[in-house]
């Protein structure tokens, strides 16, 4: 039966691998060796912090005559279910140095409004009761704490231009909306980048994603799709993320230029309400 992916059973697992390189008499360096892999991630395994990729586990059996005890036991991260991965994201969006967003339909989570987040749970399918949009508020606005000093981590955002077109919550909403964007912008509290239409296709169409560094642990990437979230943790899979990140970048317009642009469309808005 597939062991459920917790900090608990990634705990346990991180454990039996100490014991076991311990057992062998071999130091996480000696292992890292003979395993193909970094002391740092395997250190951060042992301490429960990362679960290894499949082929990790098989090298780490291979290695300490396991007899294919890591493979079997491996935490494993089942259907993606967004609520579990969104959380294991929050967490880890708290810790992060940096961040690297990019939103292709709606505005990040991070950067919402009261009113912009409120029309978005109120959206949401199945229907929240007003309790329930209450207290996903309230946690949302308290994520975005982390922008009311310098020790927050360094953000960039990378919005497609489609995220400042749609009327979300009508044209005050979005106007409110976009000028928080540009005073977070103005404040030095993020860097922004909007894609223009004009780009066309690019190679984050396939849908959101944020990456995070930290000090004390490997990057990691949090995509989402409908009724879908996860945690990316293996080291190829996170890197062609911010690969894409970046060459999406390339092609954005600069920090200076994306803040006048969404102040323009703020503009629109507020012309639009005033009629």
């Amino acid at each position: 039966m597939a062991i459920e992916d917790s900090p608990e059973s990634r705990l346990r697992y991180g454990e039996e691998l100490r014991s076991r390189r311990e057992g062998a008499g071999l130091t996480q360096e000696e292992l890292s060796v003979r395993a193909i892999m970094s002391r740092t991630h395997i250190a951060h395994i042992e301490a429960g912090r990362r679960r290894p990729t499949v082929e990790d586990a098989r090298r780490l059996d291979d290695v300490l005559g396991a007899g294919g005890v890591f493979v079997r036991f491996l935490p494993s991260q089942g259907d993606g279910r967004r609520a579990e991965r969104f959380a294991e994201a929050l967490e880890l969006e708290q810790r992060a140095t940096v961040i690297r967003t990019y939103g292709p339909k709606l505005v990040p989570g991070l950067l919402q409004t009261r009113a912009y987040a409120n029309e978005i749970f109120r959206l949401w399918y199945p229907p929240k009761s007003a309790e329930e949009r209450d207290a996903l508020l309230v946690t949302r606005l308290a994520r975005a704490q982390i922008f009311d000093d310098f020790k927050s981590p360094v953000a960039w955002y990378l919005l497609d231009e489609a995220v400042l077109r749609r009327p979300i919550g009508g044209p005050a909403v979005m106007c409110g909306q976009l000028r928080h964007i540009v005073d977070l912008g103005e404040r030095e509290r993020i860097r922004v980048h909007v894609l223009p239409f004009e780009v066309g296709p690019h190679v984050l169409l396939d849908g959101f994603v944020s990456l995070m560094w930290f000090d004390d642990l490997p990057p990691i990437a949090y995509v989402e799709a409908l009724n879908f979230g996860k945690v990316l943790e293996d080291p190829f899979v996170v890197r062609d993320c911010q690969g894409r990140f970046e060459h999406a970048l390339g092609d954005s317009l600069s920090h200076q230029r994306s803040l006048a642009l969404l102040n323009s469309v703020a503009d629109d808005y507020e012309h639009g309400e005033q009629r």
